[in-house]
């Protein structure tokens, strides 16, 4: 993992789109099934919108018929950090990324996948970088 990337809102709201701010910085979901990557089959590395680091592979993505793009496992362990979010009422796995602390989603128990995990990620959190 690279070293943590850290910028204050400005230069955060000059880098992103309004959604991507409102997703990566202030902890917002997109609507589902409006996000740029839900039904994406392109193959490549989805990297962190914010700091570009690698997040996901599209050998991991499947459709979880959710609405947001669904993974079965990061692309590596150290890419991403979790920690537990209540911020609804109920208790979640919140997905984040571990270069610049962006939020990605959230990560579920619940996928019919050899990890079991779905990893819940917003379009608006990701980049494709196709192969």
């Amino acid at each position: 993992m690279a070293d943590k990337l850290i910028k204050d809102g400005t230069e955060w709201r000059a880098q992103l789109t309004p959604l991507q701010y409102a997703v990566l910085r202030e902890k917002a979901t997109e609507r589902p099934f409006t996000g740029e990557y839900e039904k994406t089959t392109t193959e490549g590395t989805y990297c962190c919108a914010g700091c570009g680091q690698p997040l996901f592979e599209s050998d991991a993505k499947f459709d979880a018929g959710v609405g947001w793009p669904s993974f079965t496992r990061p692309a590596a362990e150290k890419n991403i950090e979790t920690t537990v979010d209540t911020s609804d009422g109920r208790t979640r796995t919140e997905v984040l990324c571990a270069r610049c602390n962006g939020h990605l989603g959230h990560v579920y128990p619940d996928a019919p996948t050899p990890t079991g995990l779905r990893y819940c990620i917003n379009s608006a959190a990701l980049n494709l970088k196709p192969k």
